[in-house]
């Protein structure tokens, strides 16, 4: 009896969500990856061993069209030749360098600022530039490893993100049919076997300028004249996220309300945080708006020194390593403040994780909970510039506990 060829149906095709391979037939397969990617192979037999030849993605080659892709391959090892080779061939392979930039580049609408653009290209062009210039279907389980063992006990959070990243890069050259095969960067059941136990890699605190500190640290950054310092002064005032203030607008900007809107596309949590303005902030912003240039201003409220441009995601670092603080990070100044209003203040406990724009309770709680508590967080961040004007730990007043 012959063997059914065309088993699969183009609505079947788009129905299909079980992980693995669905056989078409003829040595043409549909494999549904556990993250559910769709894409084609054609399985073979080559000098006594099973090859595999990726086809492309569902969502770039059709089913007919995967079909007449099996057919050319079919004819090839019919004539002696091996269908791989001979597509190498006619057609370049992209290094991973190469492969690397096009996924960053794609990706770009999925982040909320270049924050993440730039972690991106830094470790797949510093710490994966072993590999950049090796075609993509060549690298292997040891590439990987070479520049991963370096920093996996160093900088384990780095090296996790690297491998994750890596293992994103060579699925996106597997779907566009240039690799084939087990993705060497795979973690479970792979690297998990050849490299330290995750445990090693958990996630650490960043490291945090005990707040009883800050006020001096922030007297000190006032007598700088920098942007870059300014913006550092207004993350520390309003408790928010660096990525937050580098991109901020004058339009979210609202200097007779004392509040700054920051809409839910450039939020960690998808929504919309509303951040009132105590009195060191709207100094700051009316210095900055006076020093404008009308004629060409751009609307960055921190703007770099590109016109039009915000900037650097490094920028607050820089500030803080200059300043022989580079042991805290700008991201630590977020839990200072919440030390701050737990040890030293009244303030609710919703109230100061509402200002750090968290989400708190569950969903029935968050239903019953509508508003933000601007006024009673509006309170709470003058205490905070309040407490940050002060010249010294020394002239700290307790407000009580909760």
């Amino acid at each position: 009896m012959p063997r059914q060829t065309q088993r699969l149906s183009a609505r079947g095709v788009a129905a299909l969500t079980k992980t693995g391979r669905h056989a078409d037939g003829n040595g043409l397969y549909l494999v549904i990856d556990k993250n559910g990617a769709k894409r084609w192979v054609f399985l073979f037999r080559f000098g006594g061993r099973l090859r595999e030849m990726g086809l492309g993605g569902l969502s770039a080659v059709s089913l007919s069209r995967a079909r007449e892709l099996a057919g050319e391959a079919r004819a090839e090892v019919a004539a002696g030749r091996n269908p791989i080779e001979s597509r190498k061939a006619m057609r370049r392979v992209p290094t991973f360098g190469e492969c690397a930039d096009q996924l960053i580049e794609s990706l770009r609408s999925e982040w909320r600022n270049a924050k993440h653009k730039a972690q991106w290209e830094m470790t797949l062009t510093e710490y994966a530039k072993p590999l950049r210039s090796k075609p993509v279907d060549e690298i292997s389980t040891e590439d990987v490893l070479r520049v991963l063992k370096p920093i996996w006990a160093t900088k384990p959070e780095t090296a996790s993100r690297l491998r994750g990243r890596i293992e994103r890069v060579l699925d996106a050259a597997k779907a566009l049919g240039y690799r084939s095969g087990e993705n060497p960067a795979l973690w479970r059941g792979h690297l998990k076997n050849l490299l330290p136990r995750r445990q090693k890699l958990s996630r650490g605190h960043h490291a945090a300028m005990p707040y009883a500190e800050v006020p001096a640290f922030c007297s000190d950054l006032r007598q700088l004249n920098s942007i870059s310092a300014q913006a550092l002064l207004f993350c520390v005032l309003t408790a928010t996220r660096s990525g937050e203030v580098l991109g901020a607008r004058w339009s979210e900007i609202d200097l007779a309300k004392k509040l700054w809107t920051v809409p839910a596309a450039r939020m960690k949590a998808s929504r919309e945080h509303r951040v009132p303005l105590a009195g060191p902030c709207v100094d700051i912003l009316e210095r900055l708006r006076n020093a404008r240039r009308t004629d060409d201003a751009g609307d960055y409220v921190f703007e770099g020194q590109r016109r039009g441009r915000p900037l650097s995601v490094m920028a607050l670092t820089m500030v803080l390593r200059r300043m022989k603080h580079g042991h805290f990070t700008v991201h630590g100044f977020r839990s200072s403040f919440r030390d701050w209003a737990g040890e030293c203040t009244s303030f609710p406990r919703e109230v100061a994780e509402a200002a750090l724009a968290h989400v708190v309770g569950d969903e029935t709680e968050r239903a019953y909970r509508r508003g933000d508590a601007l006024e009673k967080r509006r309170k709470l961040m003058a205490a905070w510039a309040e407490f940050i004007a002060s010249s010294a730990s020394t002239n700290v007043v307790r407000l009580g506990r909760r």
